[in-house]
C-alpha cells in the first residue's frame, strides 16, 4: 500500500480529524488518508472504493455544512498536501494543484507573473472546494468569477465497474469531455469525481507569455472601513444606511463602470456588539470613486461615520485581508446566504433591524450585505453552471458561538431572521437563490422551505438537468455524494 493510513488509534488521529473550520461539525472516520503525490492519491482513492464505505475528500476543510465532517463518512482522504503551482506550456495556462491554498496561489500568481485570479476572500481555503462553487470574491465585480478563468480541470472518476480512471476536460468547444468542465464551473464539489489539478487562463486570450494569461494583478489597493455607533442609530437612520447601500449597489452593478474597482461588505451586527461596520476593497485609488460611495451611503444620516483609509500592496492585503474579520480562528456557527436581483424592501430591511435589536442575547448573530453584479453579469447564465448571472448583491444571515449550549437559541434566530427577511417567498430567496459554495442544508428541508421548489431550484435553476447528465456519466456508482449532491439524471456520452 502506497499511502498511509491515520486511524483512531494513531497519535495523530486527532489533529488530521480537527480541521474542518466550522466546529459544529466533527465526523468520525475509521480512516483518514493525507495525500501528498498522484500515484498515492489513485490507489488510495481506489481502495476507498474497494471497502464500499462511504467517503469524502478535503482540501482546506471550509465546508459550511457536514459534507466531509459527517458521521457516516468512514473514509477521509486529505489532499493539501497536494501542492504545485506553475506554467505548463502545453495547455497555455497556469496548472494549480487541488491542494493549494488560496493565499499560496495568490503569492504565486503575483511574485511570479504579476497576475491574480479572482477567486475567494479568506487565503486559508483549499483551491480543490472552492473552485467548483463558482469561486467569487474581492475582485469579482472587476474580472469575474473564478471559474470564468477556468480553462480545464483534471479529476480521477470511478468508472461503472468501480475502477479509479484519470480524465482531463477542458472548454475547448470541440473537446468530448468539455461537459465535465462545465459542471466545474459552478456544479459544485464532491459532486462528479475527485479533483486533482485545475488549469487557468482567461477566455480570448492567446498569447503564450504567462504573464498575460490571467488578470494583471493591482500593485497597489486601499482599504476602506466605516463604522456607525448603533447608540446613534434608530430604526428610520437604519432604514436609510442599508437602502442607501442597496441603491448603490444596484446603481453601480453595471459591467465596465469605474465603480467596479469598489467591493464592498456592510456589517450588521447585532446591536449589543455596539456598531455596524463597512469593510470595502478599491483597486482605484483616485478620490473620486471613495468620496462618491461615502456621500452616497451618508445621504440623509446626520450621524457620525467614523473613516479609516490604509493603502497597501495588493499581495499583503490578500494573504491578511481585515484581520478583524478573517482570523484563523474556528468556531461553530451557521451561516445561510442568499442573492437578491433588487434592493431589499422597506418592509425586509425592517425585519433585518428587529432581529438585530430585540434579541439582546444574540451578541454573534449578524446580517452581511455584500456588493456584487459587474464583470461577473456578463456571463450568460448557462455558459458556465454556476448560474446567478444577474444579481447585485448578495447576503447572508449568520451566528456564531462559543458554548454548545448556545448552539439551539443561535440556530433559531439565524434560521428565523432568514425565512422572514424571504417570507414573501416561502422563507427563501426567490428569484435570486444561492450559491453552492456556501451550501445550507436548510434548503432541503420543508420547516424552513415551504415554497414548495426544491432545493436545486435555488443553486442551479435551469442548469440542473444538465449537471444531473454529468453526473450519470461520471459517476455512475454514485461515490460521491452528500447532503446537498447533483442526483444522477439520464445519462449522457463520453469519450
Amino acid at each position: 500500500m502506497s499511502f498511509p493510513i491515520i486511524g483512531p488509534n494513531s497519535r495523530a488521529y486527532e489533529d488530521w480529524n480537527s480541521r474542518g473550520v466550522n466546529l459544529r461539525f466533527k465526523g468520525h472516520p475509521s480512516a483518514i488518508i493525507p495525500i501528498t503525490s498522484m500515484d498515492a492519491l489513485s490507489n488510495a482513492l481506489q481502495y476507498a472504493v474497494n471497502t464500499r464505505q462511504r467517503l469524502a475528500v478535503r482540501s482546506g476543510g471550509h465546508c459550511l455544512e457536514n459534507f466531509v465532517d459527517d458521521p457516516s463518512v468512514k473514509i477521509l482522504i486529505d489532499i493539501s498536501g497536494m501542492k504545485g503551482i506553475r506554467y505548463n506550456a502545453a495547455m497555455n495556462a497556469i496548472e494549480v494543484q487541488a491542494g493549494n491554498t488560496l493565499g499560496e496561489l495568490y503569492e504565486t500568481l503575483f511574485t511570479t507573473w504579476g497576475t491574480v485570479l479572482p477567486a475567494g476572500e479568506y487565503p486559508g481555503v483549499g483551491v480543490g472546494g472552492h473552485i467548483p462553487g463558482g469561486a467569487f470574491g474581492f475582485l469579482c465585480r472587476q474580472y469575474g468569477l473564478g471559474v470564468d478563468h477556468l480553462y480545464a480541470v483534471e479529476m480521477l472518476w470511478v468508472n461503472k465497474d468501480r475502477q479509479v480512471q484519470m480524465i482531463v476536460a477542458t472548454r475547448t468547444n470541440t473537446d468530448k469531455n468539455r461537459e465535465l468542465w462545465w459542471a466545474h464551473t459552478g456544479g459544485g464539489a464532491g459532486n462528479f469525481g475527485l479533483v486533482t489539478r485545475y488549469w487557468f487562463r482567461t477566455p480570448g486570450v492567446h498569447s503564450s507569455d504567462p504573464r498575460k494569461l490571467l488578470p494583471a494583478a493591482p500593485v497597489m489597493v486601499e482599504t476602506l472601513e466605516l463604522e456607525w455607533y448603533w447608540n446613534d442609530i434608530d430604526e428610520n437612520i437604519f432604514q436609510r444606511l442599508v437602502g442607501n447601500f442597496c441603491n448603490w449597489s444596484r446603481d453601480n452593478a453595471r459591467p465596465g463602470a469605474k465603480s467596479c474597482a469598489l467591493y464592498a461588505t456592510l456589517f450588521l451586527a447585532n446591536r449589543t456588539a455596539g456598531k455596524i461596520q463597512l469593510k470595502a476593497l478599491l483597486t482605484d485609488l483616485s478620490d473620486e470613486l471613495r468620496t462618491d460611495f461615502v456621500q452616497a451611503l451618508q445621504t440623509d444620516i446626520d450621524i457620525t461615520c467614523h473613516v479609516k483609509r490604509t493603502r497597501l500592496g495588493w499581495l499583503a492585503f490578500a494573504l491578511h485581508p481585515f484581520p478583524d474579520i478573517f482570523s484563523d480562528q474556528k468556531a461553530a456557527f451557521k451561516a445561510k446566504d442568499a442573492f437578491l436581483c433588487a434592493p431589499l424592501t422597506s418592509q425586509q430591511i425592517g425585519v433585518i433591524y428587529q432581529h438585530l435589536t430585540t434579541t439582546e442575547d444574540m451578541p454573534g448573530g449578524l446580517v452581511g450585505l455584500t456588493t456584487y453584479g459587474g464583470q461577473v453579469n456578463t456571463v450568460a447564465a448557462d455558459a458556465t453552471a454556476a448560474v446567478q448571472r444577474g444579481a447585485i448583491l448578495t447576503t447572508a444571515c449568520m451566528a456564531g458561538w462559543g458554548d454548545a449550549s448556545q448552539e439551539g437559541r443561535c440556530l433559531d434566530w439565524v434560521r428565523t431572521c432568514y425565512r422572514d427577511l424571504f417570507a414573501d417567498t416561502g422563507g427563501v430567496p426567490v428569484p435570486g437563490g444561492c450559491i453552492i459554495a456556501h451550501p445550507d442544508n436548510d434548503m432541503d428541508d420543508p420547516q424552513w422551505n415551504t415554497s414548495g421548489l426544491p432545493w436545486h431550484s435555488f443553486y442551479y435553476k435551469d442548469n440542473y438537468a444538465r449537471l444531473q447528465r454529468v453526473k450519470a456519466a461520471w459517476d455512475p456508482c454514485d461515490i460521491f455524494r452528500h447532503r446537498l449532491g447533483v442526483e444522477a439524471g439520464v445519462s449522457m456520452p463520453k469519450s
